[in-house]
């Protein structure tokens, strides 16, 4: 999980993964609340809804919209444990560690810059 472009990459060959894009209100957002506020946001979202090992209502914990890091989450595949099973072998029955938290905060906050430099 560790080269983020090559991550992008393959995310992009996806028809689902690839049909989510930030709206001009999620840009809007990230103006002005600064890059540095939504990637607190991200990491306080990592932390408590999909760190935790066996969440009850995995699969449906992640919004479709609302957040310009829920949208995020569902274009990189970190949405929920079980497309983190699937996309890059996280094991869905233990807590995330600190250095797979950051990793997936690190592809979230990629996806953004690349949504926002193509706008």
């Amino acid at each position: 999980m560790t080269d983020t472009r090559a991550i992008l990459k393959r995310l992009e060959r996806s028809k689902f993964r690839s049909s989510f894009h930030l709206k001009q209100k999620d840009i809007d957002y990230i103006h002005a609340k600064g890059m540095d506020t939504i990637m607190d946001h991200c990491d306080d979202f990592i932390r408590a809804r999909l760190a935790p090992s066996n969440l009850p209502n995995d699969g449906k914990q992640t919004p479709m919209k609302g957040h310009p890091v829920f949208i995020a989450q569902h274009a990189t595949a970190c949405c929920c444990r079980g497309c983190l099973s699937k996309w890059y072998g996280i094991d869905k029955n233990r807590d995330l560690s600190e250095t797979e938290i950051r990793n997936i905060e690190r592809i979230i906050g990629a996806w953004i810059t690349k949504e926002m430099e193509n706008r």
